[in-house]
């Protein structure tokens, strides 16, 4: 079984506030103010596909990102993924919307192979649109599971298990198809090895450029027009008066005048 999990390389969402930094040329958060980290919800999606693994199969690693994205795709070697390939985005370029993204993963998807299985995570740490996954199967033409946190392999379908508000869910499918993975506590990422790490590092990377894929450079879904940090204004009045009672009965004026005017 061929299987391909899409990967994402973000800025640190744990990120103190008040080192968050807003680039209004970019519309996107400020780079230097945060480490590059890998999407928790793609390492979750790796996970499950390294634990799934029927004997035999093969699993891929894709990312669409700056050039920085290899430290993701080499950490997901570390991990045992088999293959990997990062279709490089101009660091100039705005920010990619979900269907864009889609569009570039799901054109490299086809150059790369036929895979029968395709896992993303069930949305990214930025800008958590949570739209990727099913936009990829809409541009493939693929079933699409989501919110999945487990896969079996049994008579030659594959069985997805998610969580709902309600209890849980099981499908019985056939693929080629996409699945969406959240996370769960059996599908919490393993830490590589040291001596896997330095051998990842020697694997071969395929790299591609959306317009080498044949896609356009543009969003083609929606354009942020203004992203700012919302300011809270306060303002501090002190009351006088010569003693404690002055004081109160001047902070109770005040309390009544305030309240009158909302």
């Amino acid at each position: 079984m061929n299987i391909l999990v899409c990967m994402k390389q973000i800025l640190d969402p744990e990120v103190p506030a008040r080192d968050f930094r807003i680039d209004p040329v970019r519309k996107e958060a400020e780079r230097g103010s945060a480490d590059f980290v890998t999407n928790i919800f793609c390492e979750n999606a790796l996970e499950t596909a390294l634990q799934f693994r029927p004997e035999g199969s093969k699993i891929t690693v894709l990312s669409y990102g700056p050039a920085s994205a290899e430290e993701t795709l080499r950490k997901a070697l570390a991990m045992k993924a088999d293959a990997a390939a990062l279709v490089v985005r101009e660091e100039d370029g705005a920010p990619p919307d979900p269907l864009h993204a889609a569009r570039v993963l799901a054109a490299a998807i086809r150059k790369l192979g036929t895979f029968d299985l395709i896992l993303t995570g069930r949305e990214a740490g930025d800008w958590g649109a949570g739209q990727t996954g099913a936009l990829i199967a809409e541009e493939l033409g693929l079933p699409c599971i989501a919110f999945a946190d487990s896969l079996q392999l049994e008579g030659g379908k594959l069985r997805v298990k998610r969580q709902t508000e309600w209890g849980w869910e099981l499908f019985e499918a056939e693929t080629p198809l996409v699945v969406t993975i959240t996370n769960d506590e059996h599908n919490v990422p393993r830490i590589p090895k040291v001596r896997d790490v330095m051998l990842a590092h020697r694997q071969p990377l395929e790299t591609f450029t959306a317009a080498g894929l044949g896609v356009s450079a543009t969003n083609d879904y929606y354009e942020v027009e203004e992203l700012f940090l919302p300011k809270k204004e306060s303002q501090c009045e002190l009351v006088a008066g010569d003693t404690l009672d002055e004081r109160v009965d001047a902070l109770a004026k005040k309390l009544v005048e305030v309240t009158a005017s909302l």
